[in-house]
């Protein structure tokens, strides 16, 4: 098996940065009222800023084919060209299209390139991680010397104050119990737009660092769980989901049938205690400690979760002190898929890495509860 290694990162954020008082200029508001939701999602989300590839009219600026390929170029150069690539793996919870493929509408747009293995990842938020790890495989089997790993979203259209019309905010409750602030229209003001990309390869850059893919795990819980965050479908009394294909075009707006949701009773009761369950089972399957952690890097929702998902790690016998985490969310917002990228780019580009490093990638999805894991060594 090869050694796999990310040469190169880089993102791609659409626009300027949209700060907590501009967020309705650009998604706009709910029967012409403001948010009386904002406040709390805000308070508990932590996040300062965001991006939106939306102008102020709400008319979109990229669309998430063209944030992909914006990230993408930023790792072309002289060494690396468009036509060098031979795996292309794309992964998005907000594809612009169901069919073709993300990853077919990437390469349909990505300037100069050649013949290339596709790969599109679906899902939430381990879309993106699922990307990596086809790509890492991909690699380390040798079916490929080299593969372009992509999480991106546009998620910012799906949020547009339209989409949202019938849904009624109930501030009591949420100042009561402020996980009710990630249901329909609250995830208005989480979610935001954005893309990363890594270039894998076999060999590592002889003249700068790079990061070393030691392992990558993955966990599904789905066989104990019914869905919590979805779209495209509405959930029935026995916790099915409906498609959207099974409603007419009137009942779409009426139940807001592609409106993000998320069942906040069991995202409370289990995205937490999941987490630590496949986290600890990862790092016992790779015998790592965590004091051998030198960053960890959480995609985390909200910092609604950052302490409680700190004691619940300590539950299971993983202290990693909270100086060693690494996040970015009050600055780029909460970019789904694309969060893991984001994170890594920055840390990756910001000179702090020395070698021997040891980087955890820790991502959750409450889909319907899968995480996913990487290790990497800065050589």
């Amino acid at each position: 098996m090869n050694c796999v290694y990310i040469t190169k990162a880089n993102k791609f954020l659409p626009n300027t940065p949209i700060d907590n008082d501009q967020m309705e200029a650009f998604l706009g508001k709910i029967n012409e009222a403001a948010s009386r939701a904002k406040r709390v999602v805000l308070r508990n989300n932590g996040i300062q800023t965001r991006y939106y590839a939306l102008d102020t009219q709400g008319n979109p600026t990229h669309t998430n084919t063209e944030l992909t390929c914006l990230a993408i170029e930023g790792l072309l150069d002289d060494r690396f060209r468009a036509e060098d690539i031979e795996v292309l793996s794309c992964g998005t919870s907000t594809p612009d299209t169901l069919l073709p493929s993300h990853a077919a509408m990437v390469h349909g747009l990505l300037r100069g390139s050649g013949s290339v293995e596709l790969n599109s990842s679906a899902g939430v938020c381990n879309s993106g991680m699922n990307a990596l790890k086809f790509g890492y495989l991909s690699v380390k089997a040798g079916n490929s010397s080299n593969a372009v790993c992509t999480g991106s979203e546009r998620v910012s259209t799906w949020l547009r104050a339209n989409k949202y019309e019938n849904e009624i905010q109930t501030l009591a409750l949420l100042e009561e119990h402020p996980i009710l602030a990630f249901k329909k229209d609250f995830l208005r003001f989480m979610l935001s737009d954005g893309a990363g990309a890594f270039l894998l390869e076999n060999t590592p850059l002889p003249s700068q660092d790079s990061l070393q893919i030691m392992w990558m795990e993955g966990y599904s819980y789905a066989h104990q769980l019914e869905a919590c965050m979805y779209a495209g479908g509405e959930k029935q009394s026995d916790g099915s989901l409906k498609a959207w294909s099974d409603y007419s075009p009137e009942e779409w707006l009426e139940y807001s049938i592609f409106a993000i949701k998320q069942d906040v009773k069991l995202l409370n009761e289990n995205i937490l205690v999941k987490g630590a369950e496949s986290m600890y089972a990862a790092l016992k399957k790779h015998d790592l400690s965590a004091e051998e952690i030198t960053y960890f890097l959480p995609h985390i929702s909200s910092n609604y979760f950052k302490e409680r998902l700190y004691e619940e790690l300590k539950k299971v016998g993983i202290d990693i002190p909270l100086d060693r985490w690494f996040m970015n969310l009050t600055k780029v917002g909460n970019v789904g898929s694309a969060s893991p990228y984001l994170m890594l780019e920055e840390l990756f580009n910001s000179g702090k890495l020395q070698k021997g490093d040891n980087l955890l990638l820790s991502v959750p999805e409450s889909g319907r509860f899968s995480y996913s894991y990487a290790l990497l060594k800065v050589v």
